[in-house]
């Protein structure tokens, strides 16, 4: 059957009233599959009538409503048909469901460390009925009363508090009313830590090959989820509302995390098995207080269908950051968002497929998949900063407490939100809410300015090109003799389209001045040219980190534009990283000047003259007296761009721990960087990545491995990379995500363009698939290096084809547009 679609949510919806779950999942039963019995109490509205539940089961072992035997056999799909609701119903359903390998489901395990197996369920957005039957839509809130059959030795941990544990037999108290995409369960022989704050019993939890990092990171990450709770709690008259508070750190997890209420759920690579820098840190503290501000924001009140998604995401993802700014002691992490999170969303708010960020039009749960994006999570996050900007903290949280007081526990939409705010603060948000909530794409913010012969600044003023409004600051700064010396912020309106003057920065004498400097809005900017001059010649004296971010930014937009030679963004970089003293904005700078500049925007011809100009950078950081951070950053960028045989030397010497740059030590996850460095240069066999997975088993020499072998540059080892890419089944999403990260590593140019080639010939294949590995392969797998003229147009065709998903169409569309885009500036620079 196709994806549930909004019209059929919306009947569904108005017919029944859930009462409640009782799931009893059986966990004994091997490998492949596990049993699934479900008692569902529902309530209709027009008694007489036919509905359908949801369930995807291996086997459909029986249906009983009302006392009736349903014919499994009439299961279609993954929709069992309900005939004749009585005013109040009882469904049973028995089943055997699959376990997933690609964590869409009950996603199954075996740590390679010690053959230990881990169960986890990831529901969203539609993954329910691969778990248990249920009406798989989100306003269809109801309690969730668990019990499970488990191995002796495995602890549960679900979003209830568990009432009994004996002889394998677990039970939970039931849920507050919840959507089913929220459903989870945790199991295995977990290692695990429990606390409590404020009254609220709190536990972490990870398989037991990662105990001592779990204990390791315990003290850090309940201090995080501290401070979130209080900061919250002052926040919100609503305390925290789902009893005991989890945190589980799971194996093959796609996403960073999942805000199931009472248990959330995070990739363990966030238990840092490596060395870790500063703004991973800060990340993972703003993850966690991101899934904190989901409790609210999605699990206590839940928007009623996808096309509202930003009332989960863009709430969660304005309030991680800000708090973890004020609350924790990470307070840098809005320069880790505009330098690092904001560029994802400017990207996708640019592309043939960018949406609103809300009322978005999903007609289906297969399009709200693809919408779990940088503009449903930055641009929105940027959005809700110009709305509190605009009515201020004391409206803006007056009207989110009374939409929580009026949709406890249930649903809402765009316009009770907007309702909320406007008798809050007597505003017109509802016409706020259009310029910036149902529009989409991105407007530019341009200083235009005159100066006299000598450079100074006559007469400043900042141009909206665009159609929303915006509240900003314009900054300005004098450089002296090498120094950049602020000369004030000045607040400025700006209407759509209008011109503003900014007399005051003339007066105070600035020669470099930056729209946007504090990073309030959502908007490019567009610097005048004796500025561009003056951030070229002084970046790194700016003292400001969210200034620096700012400017990283905008050379960054200016690249993908072609405005900018992606030579010159190296020379930027160059000339002053080496100086900077933030660990998030280093990152991102090598980061996109490796992956982007010299991956992408330079030739193939041209790759091994941006990856030692971004080897250059990072020497000169590691030689430097930065953070410990930052030298860390500077060497993974060096570790991943070495070339040459003095620097393969040095590479192999890093590696046996010899010649490790001070104060610094080269961990699982870099170690495994290396090889895989090593692999593509062709010089790392077959035997040696063996002996490497055998010397330190787990994970990470599982996808290290993975990620390795596929970057080696002989034919027999892309041939194999490539069949098992292709070849459903044959490996897990996270085996799958390492072999295409590998695979374009290496090669030789005319057989890699003979493979970008025959990757649009077979992409078409991944339809098939589930969405998960369709993303994979859309994304990690496609060619974007590839800009030959043949493969820009086999790339257009494929997206003629019908048979294309949602998800699968979306994710060639936007790789297409970055291809388009990567061809755009070769061709501006001559670097074609």
């Amino acid at each position: 059957m196709p994806a549930l679609q909004r019209s059929e949510a919306t009947v569904r919806a108005r017919l029944l009233e859930v009462r409640g779950y009782a799931v009893d999942l059986d966990l004994t039963g091997g490998p492949e599959r596990f049993g699934s019995t479900t008692v569902i109490r529902f309530g209709c509205a027009e008694p007489g009538v036919d509905s359908f539940v949801d369930v995807d089961p291996a086997v459909l072992r029986r249906a009983v409503l009302n006392g009736r035997p349903l014919d499994v056999a009439a299961l279609d799909g993954n929709r069992l048909a309900l005939p004749g609701l009585r005013a109040e119903n009882e469904l049973l359903v028995e089943a055997e469901m699959r376990y997933s390998r690609t964590g869409e489901g009950l996603h199954r395990y075996t740590d390679p460390a010690d053959g230990a197996v881990y169960v986890y369920a990831t529901c969203g957005p539609d993954l329910a009925a691969k778990v248990f039957a249920c009406f798989d839509q989100p306003d269809l809130k109801a309690p969730i009363t668990l019990r499970a059959t488990a191995p002796a030795e495995w602890t549960l941990v679900g979003n209830g508090a568990r009432t009994s544990a004996e002889g394998g037999r677990w039970e939970f108290a039931p849920t507050k009313p919840i959507s089913t995409y929220l459903f989870t369960v945790v199991g295995g022989p977990l290692h695990s830590v429990h606390g409590e704050h404020d009254g609220i019993p709190l536990g972490l939890h990870a398989r037991r090959s990662l105990a001592a990092e779990l204990d390791r990171e315990a003290a850090e990450l309940f201090e995080v989820t501290a401070a979130s709770l209080d900061r919250l709690h002052e926040l919100f008259d609503e305390r925290y509302p789902f009893g005991e508070y989890h945190q589980a750190f799971v194996p093959e997890f796609n996403w960073g995390a999942m805000e199931n209420p009472g248990c959330v759920v995070f990739r363990d690579e966030l238990l840092f098995r490596s060395p870790a820098t500063a703004s991973e840190r800060e990340r993972r503290a703003m993850v966690v207080c991101h899934e904190m501000a989901h409790m609210w924001f999605g699990d206590l009140v839940t928007m009623r269908w996808w096309d509202d998604l930003w009332l989960n995401e863009s709430f969660a993802e304005m309030l991680g950051y800000r708090i973890a700014a004020e609350a924790t002691r990470f307070t840098g992490t809005w320069t880790g968002f505009s330098v690092q999170r904001k560029g994802w969303g400017y990207d996708a708010d640019q592309r043939a497929s960018t949406h609103p960020v809300a009322g978005n039009g999903t007609r289906s749960v297969a399009e709200a998949m693809v919408n779990f994006d940088g503009i449903s999570y930055a641009k929105g996050a940027s959005a809700l900063r110009q709305l509190v900007a605009w009515l201020g903290d004391d409206a803006f949280f007056a009207g989110l407490n009374a939409y929580f007081a009026d949709h406890l526990y249930g649903n809402a939409e765009l316009p009770d939100f907007l309702a909320a705010l406007s008798a809050s603060s007597g505003r017109d948000v509802h016409g706020w809410a259009d310029a910036w909530l149902r529009t989409s794409g991105v407007d530019t913010l341009r200083a235009e300015t005159e100066r006299a012969a000598d450079g100074t600044l006559t007469a400043l003023t900042v141009v909206n090109e665009g159609g929303r409004p915006h509240l900003i600051e314009v900054g300005g700064y004098r450089v002296e003799d090498g120094r950049v010396v602020p000369v004030g912020r000045v607040p400025v309106e700006l209407g759509p389209g209008r011109r503003v003057a900014v007399p005051a920065l003339v007066e105070a004498g600035a020669t470099l001045v930056v729209p946007n400097d504090g990073d309030l809005t959502w908007a490019k900017i567009r610097l005048d040219a004796d500025s561009w001059w003056a951030v070229r010649e002084s970046l790194s004296a700016i003292a400001d980190d969210v200034t620096r971010a700012v400017l990283w930014e905008h050379a960054r937009d200016l690249v993908r534009d072609a405005e900018l030679d992606p030579a010159e963004y190296l020379d930027l970089m160059e000339r002053h990283l080496p100086a900077e003293t933030s660990d998030s904005i280093v990152e991102a700078v090598l980061a996109f000047a490796r992956t982007h500049v010299a991956g992408r925007y330079l030739p193939p011809a041209r790759r091994a003259e941006g990856l030692a100009a971004v080897s250059r950078a990072a020497r000169a950081l590691l030689a430097g007296d930065g953070s410990q951070g930052i030298r860390l950053a500077a060497l993974r960028a060096a570790v991943e761009s070495s070339g040459g045989d003095d620097q393969l030397a040095e590479l192999r010497g890093w590696l046996a721990g010899d010649g490790v740059p001070d104060g610094l030590s080269v961990g699982p996850e870099l170690r495994w960087s290396g090889l895989a460095r090593l692999a593509a240069l062709g010089a790392l066999d077959e035997d040696a990545i063996a002996a490497e997975t055998a010397r330190e088993p787990g994970s990470e020499a599982e996808f290290g491995a993975a990620r390795a072998r596929a970057a080696r540059p002989e034919e027999a080892a892309k041939a194999r990379a490539w069949e098992l890419l292709f070849t459903p089944d044959a490996a897990s999403n996270r085996i799958l995500e390492a072999t295409a990260r590998g695979f374009w590593a290496s090669g030789d140019p005319d057989r890699q363009h003979a493979y970008a080639l025959r990757f649009f010939e077979r992409i078409t294949e991944a339809a098939d698939r589930t969405d998960t590995v369709a993303r994979l392969l859309g994304q990690a797998l496609f060619p974007v290096a590839e800009a030959a003229p043949d493969v820009v147009a086999a790339a257009e065709a494929v997206l003629a084809d019908p048979a294309l998903t949602p998800a699968l169409r979306r994710n060639l569309s936007d790789a297409t547009d970055d291809l388009r885009r990567t061809r755009a500036v070769r061709a501006a620079f001559r670097t074609a």
